[in-house]
This record gives C-alpha cells, structure tokens and sequence, in this order.
C-alpha cells in the first residue's frame, strides 16, 4: 500500500499541454490577422519566438525579476521585433487576444484523464502552480481538468513561487497534507523538483521530452501513464 495520501500536480507543460494550446491559439491569431500578407513570417516562425521570448520572460518572473503587467507589456512587443516586424504591425489588443484565446484551448498530456482517473479513486490531487489565478482556472475548466483537485494553489495567490518552499507549505497547510505523505509531479527542473527538494518532499519528474540531468532524481516518468507503476 502506498505511502501517499496526497499528490501535488504542476499544471503547465505536465497536465496542460502549454505549447500545444499556444500554438493553437497562435495559429488563430495568425489567421486572424493576416499576418501572411506582411511576408515576414509564418505561423512556425511565430510559435518558434512566441516560446523564446515567453520562455525568457517567465523565467525572468520565477526569480522575482519582473511581475505579470512586465510579461504583458513585453511579450508580443519583443516578438514582433524579433520577427522584423514593424511596431505598427502589430495588432494593438494582440496580447489581450491571446490571453483570452490561449487558456481557452484544451489539449492535455496523453493519458492524463485517464491517469487522474485512477488517482483521484486513491489519493487526494491539488495542483500548484506558477502561474495566475483567472488564467489557471480557465485553462483548468476548458481542459475538464478543475473537477479532479481538492485544492490549487497558484504563485499569484500565495506571493510565493516555486521553487520557495513557502509555496509547498503553504499548499500542504491548505490541503491537510503531511509531508511524509505527499509527493509532487512536474517537468521543470528548477522550480517543480528543486521546490520538492527544499521542503523535503518527494516527487517525480515528468520529462516527456528526455532531457538530460546530472541530479540525482527520485522518480522519472516519459508519459503520464507510468504513474501507475509508481502510484
């Protein structure tokens, strides 16, 4: 019989597909605004500095850098100058476009309802998150993955951002979650495991992608599905 009672999930890039979804809604927005006509880029060369420069400013929030309003304000900004762009070819409400659109869009992990099915029957799921209360809840409730979590825990909320222990606490505190009987699922290296590390916690590390690590990691999964084995 298991040890656990209570599993953390990430959300992003382990149970949301993010850069499916942003693609999509990319895409869309490509389409909609008929960015062919500029002859500068294509909706692959969009997808491809959307992920450079988003993947850079949220690093940049993780470590208390910049806040949600910097993100906003310079995220399609910077990729429109990136792509060669004129300022003035970019659509005025892009970024308020792509909000609304992108957690709207509902890919998940292959075998995710399926594996939360079988855990939910078992164990308690929460989710914490480094992300933004509106923007997690919808993405949640479009994906039909908000019914499975007791609670959610997100960096917005809390003041705190993985990888603090605070966070953990914090969530283990809301959840009536012992240490010794929790454990956290997710994909980043630096804020999702080294977060488990700092408070003690176990966890796995879902790396679908194979990327190599010289840490020493507890458990390492490829897809969703080998939860199974573990849980």
């Amino acid at each position: 019989m298991s040890k656990y009672k209570h599993i953390f999930f990430d959300l992003d890039h382990t149970l949301w597909d993010y850069d499916a979804n942003a693609t999509e809604a990319l895409g869309d927005l490509y389409d909609q605004y008929n960015f062919q006509r500029l002859e500068l880029f294509d909706k692959t060369d969009l997808a491809k500095i959307f992920f450079e420069v988003n993947y850079g400013l949220w690093d940049l929030y993780n470590i208390g850098k910049i806040q949600r309003p910097d993100i906003r304000a310079l995220r399609f900004k910077t990729i429109f100058e990136k792509l060669g762009a004129k300022a003035s070819d970019m659509p005025k409400n892009i970024e308020e476009e792509y909000i609304q659109l992108a957690p709207t869009k509902e890919k998940v992990f292959d075998h995710a309802h399926l594996v939360l099915d079988y855990l939910a029957e078992k164990y308690q799921l929460h989710v914490i998150t480094n992300g933004f209360d509106d923007i997690q809840s919808t993405k949640m409730n479009s994906s039909d993955l908000r019914k499975y979590f007791d609670v959610v825990v997100t960096s917005e909320t809390t003041a705190y951002r993985k990888p603090n222990k605070e966070i953990f606490e914090l969530a283990m505190n809301l959840a009536k979650a012992p240490l010794e009987q929790s454990i956290m699922i997710g994909d980043n290296l630096d804020s999702d495991i080294a977060g488990a590390k700092n408070v003690g916690m176990d966890y796995v590390w879902f790396n679908p992608e194979q990327q190599q690590t010289n840490s020493t990691i507890q458990h390492e999964i490829q897809n969703l599905i080998e939860l199974k084995s573990i849980l």
